[in-house]
């Protein structure tokens, strides 16, 4: 393994982590157990299979210099690499230290929001895989935790997969191998990189005013709000993915738009229950867009994009809601995940590494100015996973809170069920499991209004 300089968002993703707004993603898979020693087994069997998974073994180490040769001169890259970091083999790596048995518990979710309210450690590889057996011995609980600077979703999940049992996939199709290209371009190339430089500037301007605009006419809730108290809670929903689809198939539209338009229906409860309510409210969710294909991602760094899109939690009717979230995500993929509001990160890739360093803070503060909620769909595979024989019955997905945001909805679908992992500020979120409730009554709520 040699090391790997981060890519723009990835540099990004580790250069606005604080330590009350850590930035991992998580997973909390719960299997059955068939005997007392179920979960110690399962343990040990993910430490021993650590050693192997290359990308488990990598650190992230600063770079405040240059990485030059002795004797050569500064040159350009050399000044936009400034401050970066890299992924290198960790030559201390120890699983031990990654993976903790912990004592037996009542609630798997009460554990994983303490868990995951604590930073991972940045001076060795940033995962970690934290195995809870419940009270009454029949089942036990894995919670992954991956730095997004190591990790989108779909490395995330590559990386989980390789300390898991075995599967048997289809063997991929071979791709043809790229043609090869002359480092340095060619004169005749010149003008096509001339076009290609001013269209990726015209991009990022359409991105930047986009994002502008979204800021004007505000109209969320100040529970979607919380200061910066570093603690967690999460929730977990399991909903029959045949309900989804029936839905879907009445009113048109994608299983994820059904699942965003549950979103909005239940914060629409949420917020009339607790006495906030929802007449005119109209969240900005960011919807993130993965920019790289299943097949390929075994490669490092996030390839992410994003939509931006107005939740009709004001709106009393939930085929509404359902038309109008389908309507939005309509429009933009019309306009494809290069452009728009949702697409600021790809402006990542036009700040130089100190740019990030020192700008890092100052956009995670502003991620409040952006959108208000964070609805993320996590893919997984169709085949069954397991460990140690036990078969993956759940897993909750959970995303990275953002400073100043209160809420974000994680949403994974597995062999027919549709789970919704929630992680909220303990503080400013105590009824977290008011809001899981309302998901599952949202469904009712849509297959009633459907007639099924």
């Amino acid at each position: 393994m040699t090391s790997q300089p981060l890519a723009p968002l990835d540099l990004a993703f580790w250069s606005i982590e604080s330590a009350e707004h850590p930035m991992h993603l998580g997973a909390l898979g719960v299997f059955p157990a068939d005997s007392p020693t179920a979960a110690a087994h399962a343990a040990d069997l993910l430490a021993a299979r650590a050693p192997a998974v290359p990308g488990l073994r990598m650190r992230i180490r600063d770079r405040w210099r240059p990485p030059l040769a002795p004797g050569s001169p500064l040159s350009l890259g050399a000044l936009a690499a400034l401050g970066g970091a890299a992924r290198e083999p960790d030559p201390g790596f120890d699983p031990l230290g990654h993976v903790r048995l912990h004592p037996p518990a009542a609630d798997f979710q009460a554990v994983a929001g303490r868990l995951m309210e604590r930073p991972l450690d940045r001076e060795r590889p940033p995962w970690e895989a934290h195995v809870v057996p419940a009270e009454d011995g029949a089942s036990f609980a894995v919670l992954f935790k991956f730095h997004h600077a190591l990790a989108d979703g779909l490395r995330a999940l590559a990386l989980a997969a390789g300390i898991l049992d075995p599967m048997d996939l289809p063997e991929p199709r071979p791709r043809p191998e790229p043609p090869r290209r002359s480092p340095l371009p060619a004169v005749r190339d010149l003008p096509g990189l001339l076009r290609g430089a001013l269209s990726d500037a015209g991009r990022a301007l359409d991105i930047g005013a986009a994002a502008a605009l979204s800021t004007l006419d505000v109209r969320s809730s100040p529970a979607l709000a919380a200061g910066a108290s570093g603690t967690r809670r999460t929730a977990g929903v399991s909903l029959d993915l045949d309900d989804v689809h029936r839905i879907r198939k009445t009113v048109g539209g994608t299983v994820n738009d059904v699942l965003i338009a549950v979103v909005a229906g239940a914060l629409r409860r949420w917020l009339d229950e607790r006495g906030d309510g929802s007449e005119g409210v109209a969240p900005r969710a960011l919807i993130p867009v993965s920019r790289r294909r299943p097949r390929t991602a075994h490669p490092q760094g996030n390839r992410l994009s994003g939509y931006l899109i107005r939740l009709p939690v004001g709106d009393p009717d939930p085929l509404s809601r359902l038309g109008a979230v389908r309507a939005a995500m309509d429009r933009n993929k019309d306009a494809g995940p290069a452009r728009g509001a949702g697409a600021v990160a790809l402006l990542a890739d036009h700040v130089p590494a100190l740019g990030h360093r020192l700008g890092g803070p100052l956009v995670g503060q502003a991620a409040r100015l952006w959108f208000d909620i964070l609805v993320t769909s996590v893919p997984l595979p169709s085949l069954g996973l397991r460990l140690g024989g036990h078969p993956l019955t759940e897993v909750y997905p959970y995303a990275p809170l953002a400073r100043g945001h209160a809420l974000a909805v994680a949403v994974s679908t597995y062999r027919g069920r549709v789970h919704y992992g929630l992680v909220a500020d303990a503080g400013a979120v105590p009824d977290l499991d008011l809001l899981a409730r309302a998901l599952t009554e949202e469904v009712e709520t849509l297959l009633t209004a459907c007639g099924s």
